[in-house]
């Protein structure tokens, strides 16, 4: 596929790490605002002609950038408005709380050894004590004054690890008008527990929230399974999607009549990675967690299942060990065999793929998918009807840049190829890290989240950008 070209607008500067960038309309109004959702946990909007603050929830965010030197992937993850927000004001928030940061889930670091079992049946036990965080989902709503207030708590997660947490998690389904959860693997690397393919276990799943039961519990309690939810959230849920390690959120278009869902899955060592689906099944919690019959088994078994930990994409799971005779080359041995072969027929492909090591032309080695939206709009004609996607950061690129890139529409197997995007834009010598992409309501227009460092303790280095011709 052939490159792009594209310019970049600034939009709004002078931010904190932008996790979220979506459009709504206000209660009242006929302006559809644009929204930021940063990580340490602000909401800004655009007002008439400054950016205004919508929530501030920082005192309610865990301390960040603890862990790692400044990096982090806790935080406000999420934010999704209600279909009828212009209505009723209700919105949505899925961030780690203040206060609840535990040891985490293994003494040390992990990596599987593939000639060590004992590496690769790991149980994650003591969960009540040995966790990192805890997740929460919530619904909001604004008061007669437009002044946001907190309704109710929909989750309470157990995280075993501080990342794969998922990023940009929520959103409303255009097709059933509830509320989806995207939840990752729970952290750590290679997925040690298998949490992302246990059907009972709430990582690495895709969930529908069903809101407009209203159901109010004073106090949910903090969770990692389906089984431990009362019945009654558990009969507000169905679960879509397994086989997640990390993902970008998920994204729909029209497309034949149907919606097209497009999902990323960040990947391990390899490679990133676009899935693509229409029809799905979608499946009650309370069927996983009752006594199911042989077809309700089966029904269960023909979720969507992106594969992972067996599969990185389109490879089998694999570590990377150097070679002796060229420090340059390397070797790429099979990890999990097992799990290889038991998901590979129930695994859908990915749409496209794109490596961390790849020194084609006009292709890119990447490091980390950050955000899939596809682009229905007129005002970029080479993109129209494309899906669009941002990598972090481009393998090797000095100073750091991250990287836009486009593939097709597809619902079907045959995977497809990307064509890069390239940004006619000078960041002169700032480091320029694409954390994060965005679209209006109906996704005529492409918002970039850029970000000068790594590290989200390093405050107010953000900046949101239109995409245009």
């Amino acid at each position: 596929m052939r490159n792009i070209k594209v310019n970049l607008h600034p939009f709004i500067t002078n931010i904190n790490l932008p996790t979220v960038i979506k459009t709504a309309v206000f209660p009242g109004d006929s302006v559809e605002r644009l929204f930021v959702a940063t990580q340490v946990g602000e909401i800004f909007y655009t007002g008439n002609e400054n950016l205004e603050t919508f929530l501030d929830i920082r005192s309610q965010i865990l301390e960040l950038g603890t862990l790692s030197g400044g990096y982090d992937e806790r935080g406000l993850l999420g934010l999704a408005f209600h279909p009828y927000f212009h209505l009723n004001g209700r919105f949505y928030l899925h961030y780690s709380l203040a206060g609840s940061q535990g040891p985490g889930a293994l003494a040390g670091s992990f990596r599987p050894n593939p000639c060590d079992p004992n590496t690769l049946n790991l149980q994650w036990e003591d969960r009540e004590s040995r966790y990192d965080h805890i997740d929460t989902v919530e619904e909001w709503i604004l008061d007669s004054n437009l002044q946001p207030q907190k309704r109710r708590t929909l989750l309470n997660l157990r995280r075993p690890f501080a990342n794969h947490n998922g990023v940009n998690s929520l959103k409303f389904s255009p097709e059933t008008e509830r509320l989806l959860l995207t939840t990752g693997d729970g952290g750590s690397g290679f997925d040690p527990f298998n949490l992302s393919q246990n059907t009972m276990e709430i990582c690495g799943k895709i969930l529908e929230i069903d809101v407009d039961q209203d159901l109010f519990l004073e106090d949910p309690p903090v969770v990692s399974r389906f089984d431990q939810l009362p019945m009654a959230i558990q009969e507000t849920l169905t679960v879509i999607a397994k086989g997640l390690r990390n993902i970008p959120g998920i994204s729909y278009q029209w497309y034949q009549n149907q919606y097209i869902k497009y999902v990323g899955n960040v990947g391990q060592d390899l490679v990133e990675s676009i899935f693509s689906f229409g029809q799905h099944l979608q499946i009650p919690v309370t069927q996983v967690t009752q006594g199911r019959n042989m077809q309700e088994e089966a029904q269960i078994e023909e979720m969507i299942n992106l594969g992972w930990r067996g599969w990185e994409g389109d490879l089998p799971t694999s570590v990377i060990s150097n070679c002796n005779q060229d420090p340059n080359l390397n070797v790429k041995n099979m990890v999990y065999y097992r799990d290889t072969i038991e998901t590979s027929v129930k695994r859908i492909p990915p749409l496209t793929c794109y490596y961390h090591d790849d020194t084609r032309p006009n292709k890119f080695a990447g490091t980390a998918l950050t955000g899939v939206q596809p682009y229905m709009g007129n005002a970029i004609p080479k993109l129209s009807g494309n899906v669009v996607f941002t990598d972090f950061v481009r393998q090797g690129s000095r100073p750091p840049r991250g990287v836009l890139a486009y593939t097709q529409l597809g619902s079907t197997c045959v995977p497809k190829d990307y064509g890069i995007i390239e940004t006619e834009f000078d960041f002169g010598s700032q480091p320029a890290f694409y954390v994060s992409l965005g679209t209006n309501l109906d996704q005529t227009r492409l918002f970039l989240g850029v970000y000068r460092s790594a590290n989200v303790t390093n405050f107010n280095q953000g900046t949101v950008y239109e995409i245009i011709a």
